[in-house]
């Protein structure tokens, strides 16, 4: 409720459950009131296979009652927990709150198992057996789902075992990675460029950079034009790790390869976000994580 922008939909969710609470002992206590028409015998007039006739008997009391007390603990509930709008109840229960604290809790009795490698240098942490297998883990539950399981990565999503590092692959660049996240911006550029055949002409440069099929013709002429980019790819293509600028000598490529594909990034930029991991792990888990990602391009 308190993502609602305005107080109406709080007070609107609330009369609703009110109302409906009343609503329900109202005709509880309207039921048990009514008279319905029956004959002298107590009967309805109401007759099924030839002689089953409906007798008009009231509830028994302790049935009654069992509705009452549910009314009864409906207030109760909505006293003591959320279920009015904005209200928090009594105890201030949240399922944040409940998931947070079953967290804390697991944290804490995980606790003494990260105390040993908390110390340890990451390369050392990576020589270890039980460490790994619990930085595999930790990468199953956090990393997979971009990286893939194997960590070789998905298109848009860079691979994490051949040593290409966007922002550098060092135990001190991963750890600020995963504690802080990334974000990578290529801008349009296709306007700073020039014209669309000009675009196409440092396709086919940037193609030149890495030993690609391309046409030599265009790449030459793209190779002036790629001065708007070598301010952050740099001069010689092979990128810039301090702003995260792909090099683009090595023939990885992360959004897609060949001409129509390059042209797409020229034209229409890029945004990638790498969300950062410092609130969901801990400092233990993210040493360990570290540790793990950095051995995936650091065999030896």
């Amino acid at each position: 409720m308190s993502d609602f922008t305005s107080g109406f939909w709080e007070m609107y969710v609330s009369v609703i459950v009110v109302v409906s609470i009343i609503a329900c002992l109202v005709l509880l206590v309207l039921s048990g009131k009514a008279k319905a028409m029956t004959a002298s015998d107590n009967t309805t007039g109401h007759v099924w296979d030839g002689d089953l006739r409906e007798m008009n008997n009231p509830l028994p009391r302790w049935w009654s009652y069992l509705f009452v007390i549910t009314i009864v603990f409906a207030f109760g509930y909505l006293a003591l927990y959320p279920g009015l709008g904005s209200y928090p109840g009594k105890f201030g229960w949240t399922s944040r709150g409940l998931h947070q604290a079953e967290v804390d809790k697991g944290n804490a009795e995980t606790a003494p198992i990260y105390a040993k490698f908390s110390g340890m240098k990451p390369e050392d942490v990576a020589k270890d057996v039980k460490a790994m297998a619990i930085g595999e883990r930790l990468y199953s539950n956090n990393c997979a789902q971009c990286h893939a399981s194997d960590a070789h990565g998905n298109k848009g999503f860079p691979n994490l075992t051949d040593g290409d590092w966007l922002h550098g692959g060092t135990p001190e660049k991963i750890k600020e990675t995963l504690n802080l996240g990334r974000v990578g911006n290529m801008p349009p550029m296709a306007a700073a460029v020039g014209t669309a055949d000009d675009v196409k002409n440092v396709a086919q440069y940037v193609l030149s950079l890495s030993g690609s099929p391309h046409d030599s013709a265009r790449a030459a002429l793209g190779k002036e034009k790629f001065a708007v980019c070598a301010a952050c790819h740099g001069a010689d293509g092979k990128g810039m790790q301090a702003v995260g600028a792909a090099n683009l000598t090595d023939n990885i490529w992360l959004h897609g390869f060949g001409e129509k594909a390059i042209i797409e990034m020229i034209n229409n930029g890029k945004a990638n976000v790498m969300p950062a991991q410092a609130a969901k792990l801990t400092e233990a888990q993210i040493h360990v994580l570290t540790s793990y990602i950095w051995s995936l391009s650091n065999k030896s």
